[in-house]
C-alpha cells in the first residue's frame, strides 16, 4: 500500500535529499512540497496526508514552526503521523514535542535523511500510531529527565525494574517472559504496575513504553556519572 506524505523544509538541499531517498525506498506518494508553516498547514487541509515529514524551524519565524505544526495536525488529525527533522538537538525542543503524548510522532536528526531505512521506519511507525525518538534525542531527554526532583524510579519492586530494564533493552512482553522465566500474563501485571507507578498518562502501551524508557534511562546514566 503507498503511503501518502507531505514534505515541510525550506531547505533546498534538504528538501531535495529526502526526495531521493523516497523515491529510492519506493511505496511513497509526495502529495506536496512546503517551505513554511501556513504552506505546510494548508496542504494537509488539502490532501490529508497519511504522513508528514517537517523541518523544526522554518519561515515566517524560524524558531518552533514544525513543532507547532506538529502538535496542531496531531490535534486535528489524529489520524496523521508527523516526522519532525531537526540538526537542533535541545532539550526544548524534543520535551515540547512529546509534551501532550508521543502517539503518532517523530523527532529525527537531518543526519539520518541519508539513512533509508531508517527514514522510512520512522513514517511507517508514525502512521501506525507509534513514536520514534533519534538516539541522540534520547540523550538529551535523559539529561531533561534526570533534572527532575523526585525519582518516580524508586517506587517500583526490584522485579519490576527488572522488567523495565528488559523493556529498555527493547524486548516484547513474551521476550522478557522467557528472559526472566516468567508468564507473559506476570510480565503484563508488571508492566501495567510500572505504568502506574511512574504516573504515566492512559494512552497506547507502546508510547507509555518509551516514556517509562526514557525514565530508566535518565535514572541509570545518572548512576553511572
Amino acid at each position: 500500500m503507498t503511503v501518502s506524505l507531505v514534505l515541510a523544509e525550506d531547505s533546498f538541499i534538504v528538501r531535495e535529499g529526502v526526495k531521493l531517498v523516497l523515491e529510492h525506498a519506493g511505496g511513497f506518494e509526495l502529495l506536496a512540497v512546503c517551505e513554511d508553516l501556513d504552506g505546510l498547514l494548508a496542504a494537509v487541509e488539502q490532501h490529508h496526508p497519511d504522513v508528514v515529514i517537517t523541518d523544526i524551524r522554518m519561515p515566517p519565524t524560524r524558531t518552533d514552526e514544525g513543532i507547532r505544526a506538529a502538535r496542531q495536525i496531531r490535534y486535528e488529525h489524529p489520524d496523521i503521523g508527523v516526522v519532525v527533522l531537526s540538526q537542533y538537538v535541545e532539550p526544548d525542543y524534543a520535551i515540547n514535542l512529546f509534551s501532550e503524548g508521543s502517539a503518532g510522532l517523530a523527532y529525527l536528526l537531518k543526519e539520518r535523511v541519508g539513512d533509508i531505512d531508517h527514514l522510512v521506519n520512522a513514517i511507517n511507525q508514525v502512521r501506525a500510531g507509534q513514536s520514534v525518538i533519534d538516539p541522540q534525542v534520547v540523550d538529551v531527554l535523559v539529561q531533561a529527565r534526570a533534572s527532575q526532583k523526585q525519582n518516580k524510579l524508586m517506587r517500583l519492586t526490584n522485579r519490576e525494574r527488572e522488567v523495565l530494564e528488559e523493556v529498555a533493552g527493547g524486548m516484547s512482553n513474551s521476550g522478557i517472559a522467557e528472559r526472566l522465566f516468567l508468564s507473559e500474563r506476570a510480565v503484563e501485571k508488571h508492566i501495567n504496575s510500572i505504568f502506574t507507578k511512574l504516573d504515566l498518562p492512559q494512552e497506547a502501551d507502546s508510547n507509555r513504553r518509551v516514556q517509562a524508557v526514557l525514565l530508566y534511562l535518565a535514572d541509570t546514566n545518572v548512576g553511572s556519572r
